[in-house]
């Protein structure tokens, strides 16, 4: 998919996340649907744009609040990655179409 493919998409589906980090140590997160996994090197949360993997050291979870779809951690930040909501899926049809 292309960067202009992927904007229009976005577009499309009219979802507004916020991600704002300050001075590497806080990471507010909107648009949250739920934390998968968490702990102090690695949290992952489940978002409306995909998953996204926060990795660090000395990491926690400061506010969690599904009711307002927000995320505060803190602790120091040093890699975050988005990845698609439906990578099991993906993978399912790979395997599905290896095995025919």
């Amino acid at each position: 998919m292309t960067v202009d493919e992927r904007r229009n998409t976005m577009s499309n589906t009219n979802i507004i996340q916020n991600v704002i980090l300050e001075n590497r140590e806080k990471l507010n997160i909107s648009g949250v649907l739920d934390v998968l996994s968490f702990d102090d090197q690695i949290v992952i949360v489940e978002t409306e744009l995909g998953l996204l993997t926060v990795k660090g050291e000395n990491l926690r979870i400061n506010k969690l609040s599904i009711d307002t779809s927000e995320v505060i951690i803190e602790g120091e930040m040093n890699a975050l990655t988005y990845s698609e909501k439906d990578l099991d899926k993906k993978s399912g049809s790979l395997l599905g179409k290896l095995f025919k």
